[in-house]
């Protein structure tokens, strides 16, 4: 297999998960809960955590929800990320509490000296610092100079506030630069992975609804993933936050970058099919879900004998759908032939009976 390009990056510890210096790619998301009510927030960072969050974000905009913060970190083993805007005591208030990691935005957390004083009790907790750049909330002089959010405008911002950090010797920083925009969003960070080695968070904001949403973030953090450029990803979803998780999971499965796991590969709309395949899939990748499994293993489910057999034969494991049955594949070699109504039943046995180092049976004749 070709190896994967990736960017080097300094290491940042966010709790007790690794960011960059090559660790695998986090998966993030944030409450939509109001942080001050304790058991709501911790409710959602379980369901987060079960979807596979490495990391959760919280909202810290009011005086009662920077008082919550010691109680959710006490209440969960996932990393509390605490997110500030405007007011820096609630910074300070954040790192008090134990939170892993605090999130500022450089558009909107004021003065310098205040500034210096979440990083200088950042250093004192030994906890890092993300300078979370944000095309809808740049400095106004900044804004001013490029006359709209553009790319060098997010790249400018972001090394002015890296710039003062690296003053007051403060290098346990994560950045990023997140845009609506696609394009701008991916060049912005294209500015940063060239000109520093801090590790990237990744992401396209306020991208929209689940669908158009999911596919913009696939595009940007994607197209910045398959150049090696990211260490951790948001998808900024507007809809429930574990779906946020979910399609972070699938953006990595779909360039091998994730956590083990089943992907389902499967034939496009087409004239040539045979049977009921979209059926099929739908019941495997349901299935799939379900079942959790954490096994690092490609399944090809076609329905012709176009793609099919070579599709099917390139995967772990294959199936090549013909009139009323199918081919099992398994390591290129066909195993059996089964009737098409015992085909889910049949790809899912062979998942849960996987085994990596297992001898392939003959195949038949």
């Amino acid at each position: 297999m070709t190896e994967r390009p990736r960017r080097i990056s300094r290491v940042v510890h966010v709790g007790n998960v690794q960011i960059g210096g090559g660790a695998p790619i986090s998966v993030q998301s944030m409450t939509v809960t109001k942080t001050h009510d304790v058991a709501a927030t911790l409710a959602e960072v379980r369901q987060l955590a079960e979807a596979g969050a490495d990391i959760v974000r919280v909202a810290v905009p009011r005086p009662e929800d920077a008082a919550a913060l010691s109680d959710i970190v006490a209440g969960t083993d996932v990393p509390i990320v605490a997110d500030i805007h405007f007011n820096y005591q609630y910074a300070l208030k954040a790192i008090e509490a134990g939170v892993a990691k605090v999130r500022i935005n450089p558009g909107n957390i004021g003065k310098e000296e205040w500034e210096r004083e979440v990083l200088l009790r950042a250093k004192e907790a030994g906890i890092p610092i993300r300078i979370g750049v944000n095309a809808g909330s740049l400095e106004r002089d900044i804004l001013d100079k490029y006359g709209f959010p553009q790319p060098g405008a997010l790249f400018e911002s972001a090394m002015r506030h890296i710039n003062t950090c690296r003053k007051h010797d403060f290098e346990d920083i994560v950045v990023s630069v997140k845009h609506s925009d696609v394009f701008f969003m991916i060049e912005a960070y294209k500015l940063l992975a060239e000109r520093t080695d801090y590790p990237l968070h990744l992401g396209v904001t306020e991208s929209g609804s689940f669908s158009t949403g999911s596919i913009k973030s696939a595009i940007g953090i994607g197209a910045l993933l398959a150049e090696g450029i990211g260490d951790t990803i948001r998808v900024s979803l507007a809809t429930d936050s574990v779906k946020e998780v979910e399609v972070g999971h699938q953006i990595l499965q779909s360039l091998r970058l994730g956590r083990p796991g089943v992907n389902i590969i499967a034939c496009p709309t087409c004239g040539r099919l045979t049977g009921d395949l979209f059926s099929i899939v739908n019941d495997v990748e349901k299935a799939v879900k379900a079942r959790n499994f954490k096994k690092d293993l490609s399944v090809s489910l076609m329905g012709c004998a176009v793609n099919g057999p070579g599709e099917a034969a390139g995967a772990d494991l294959g199936v090549s759908l013909g009139r009323g049955r199918a081919h099992l594949f398994k390591r290129g070699k066909i195993v059996r032939t089964i009737p098409e109504e015992q085909i889910v039943a049949a790809v899912l046995e062979a998942i849960e009976t996987w085994e990596e180092d297992e001898p392939v049976p003959n195949p038949l004749p």
